[in-house]
C-alpha cells in the first residue's frame, strides 16, 4: 500500500470531513478535486499551469493510453509522470467506463470484454488482469479495479449479475496486482438499488482494498437519485479509507457530495465546458461567446483572483472564441479548474471551522446551477 489517509476534522452536523492523503509523490488535502488528463495531458494546459490550478493530483486514462501511444512506450519514460514531466500525484482509471461508453459491439463474458476500437474498428479485449497490468506499467500512485458500469436504470436482474461479476473481477484484479508502490481501489456498483450497493461494498471489503470508489453515478440519473445513493452508501464505507466519487464535478454536486462524506472527485466538465466557452462564476455558468459580452469590460468572475480574471475582460475572452483562437479555451480551462480548486479549499476551511452549512447556504444564495 502506497497511500496513507488521515481524517483531521469531522464536521459536527454532517458527514463532511477534511483530511490528508499521503502518496509517494506528496501529501494532499481532502476533500479534493482531480483534473482529468485523459491523454497524459489536461487539455490545453501546460504542466506548470496544472500545478497552479489543481491540488497536485490528476487522472490518466487507461483505455486511451493503452490504445495510443501504448503502455510500453510510457513505461520506458518511467510511467505517465516521466512521460508528461509531471511531479505530482497520479490516478488511472481501469478503462472499464470507456469500454462500455465508447466502444462498439461489446461482448461481456466472465473472462473480460471483447469490443471494437471506437475509431478504427479493430478487435480488442480487456480483462481484469490486463487492466491491472497496463496500469502497473503506466505507473500511477492510485489505480482502479476493472468493473462494469451498466446504465443506472438497467433492470434489477441485469444489475445484480453485473455487481456479482464486478466483484469477481475485482478479486482477480487484486490477485494480479504486484506493485507495492500503488494503491488499488475497489469500485462500488449497484445503480439505484440499495441492496445491490450494499452487497457490492460487502464483497469488496471481504476482498480487502486500501481505498474505495463509488461508481455508476453521473451516468444519466437525476441529481436527486445520485444524492439518495450517496446518502445511503457513503456512511457505510470504511471511515479510515478515502472515499472517491468517480466522474462527478459540477460545483453543486461537489458541495452535496462533500456534505455526504466524499473525499475525492474527478470530472472532465471544467475543461470540456471551457472548450465550448462556458465559464464558472459565483453566480453560475456564463456562456462567454454570447453577444451580450461583446462590450463587457468586467472580469470573467469579479470574485475570482486567478490570473485570467485579473488580466482579461469578458469582451476579450469572447473575441478569442469568436476568432477561434486557441488561447480562449486555454484561459477559460485555467479559470474553471482554479474555480473548483478554490471551492474545495473553501469547503475544507468551512469543515474545520464547523461552518459548512453556513458556507453552503451563502454559496447557493448566489450560485445558480
Amino acid at each position: 500500500m502506497s497511500l496513507t489517509f488521515k481524517v483531521h476534522h469531522q464536521h459536527v452536523a454532517s458527514e463532511a470531513r477534511s483530511g490528508t492523503i499521503t502518496l509517494p509523490s506528496g501529501t494532499y488535502q481532502t476533500p479534493l478535486f482531480m483534473p482529468v488528463g485523459t491523454q497524459a495531458t489536461v487539455k490545453t494546459l501546460s504542466v506548470e499551469e496544472i500545478n497552479q490550478v489543481s491540488e497536485g493530483i490528476i487522472l490518466g486514462n487507461t483505455y486511451h493510453l493503452w490504445l495510443q501511444p501504448g503502455e510500453a512506450l510510457i513505461e520506458k519514460h518511467g510511467g505517465i509522470r516521466g512521460f508528461m514531466n509531471f511531479g505530482g500525484g497520479l490516478l488511472t482509471d481501469s478503462g472499464g467506463y470507456q469500454v462500455f461508453s465508447l466502444s462498439n459491439r461489446r461482448v461481456i463474458k466472465e473472462e473480460g470484454v471483447s469490443f471494437k476500437h471506437h475509431k478504427s474498428g479493430e478487435a480488442l479485449f480487456l480483462s481484469p488482469e490486463k487492466s491491472i497490468q497496463i496500469q502497473e506499467k503506466l505507473g500511477a500512485d492510485m489505480i482502479m479495479s476493472f468493473d462494469e458500469c451498466p446504465p443506472f436504470h438497467a433492470d434489477y436482474a441485469y444489475m445484480k449479475a453485473s455487481v456479482e461479476r464486478t466483484s469477481r473481477w475485482a478479486k482477480r484484479g487484486k490477485d494480479t496486482h504486484q506493485r507495492q508502490d500503488q494503491t488499488l481501489f475497489g469500485i462500488i456498483q449497484g445503480g439505484p438499488h440499495e441492496d445491490l450497493r450494499l452487497k457490492s461494498l460487502h464483497d469488496l471489503k471481504a476482498i480487502g482494498f486500501d481505498a474505495y470508489a463509488i461508481g455508476g453515478l453521473s451516468v444519466g440519473e437525476s441529481k436527486e437519485e445520485m444524492y439518495r445513493v450517496l446518502d445511503f452508501i457513503t456512511p457505510k464505507m470504511p471511515e479510515d479509507k478515502p472515499r472517491y466519487l468517480m466522474g462527478v464535478g459540477t460545483p453543486e454536486d461537489l458541495i452535496e457530495a462533500v456534505e455526504r462524506g466524499v473525499d475525492m472527485f474527478d470530472c472532465v466538465n471544467p475543461t470540456r465546458l471551457a472548450r465550448h466557452g462556458s465559464a464558472y462564476t459565483l453566480d453560475g455558468r456564463i456562456p462567454i461567446k454570447a453577444a451580450l459580452y461583446k462590450d463587457d469590460m468586467r472580469k470573467l468572475d469579479p470574485s475570482c483572483d486567478c490570473h485570467v480574471c485579473q488580466t482579461y475582460t469578458r469582451a476579450y475572452l469572447r473575441h478569442l472564441f469568436k476568432a477561434e483562437e486557441t488561447l480562449g479555451p486555454r484561459l477559460v480551462s485555467y479559470h474553471n479548474l482554479y474555480f473548483l480548486k478554490k471551492l474545495m479549499d473553501q469547503m475544507r476551511r468551512a469543515i474545520e471551522e464547523n461552518a459548512f452549512y453556513e458556507f453552503k447556504t451563502a454559496f447557493f444564495a448566489r450560485y445558480k446551477p
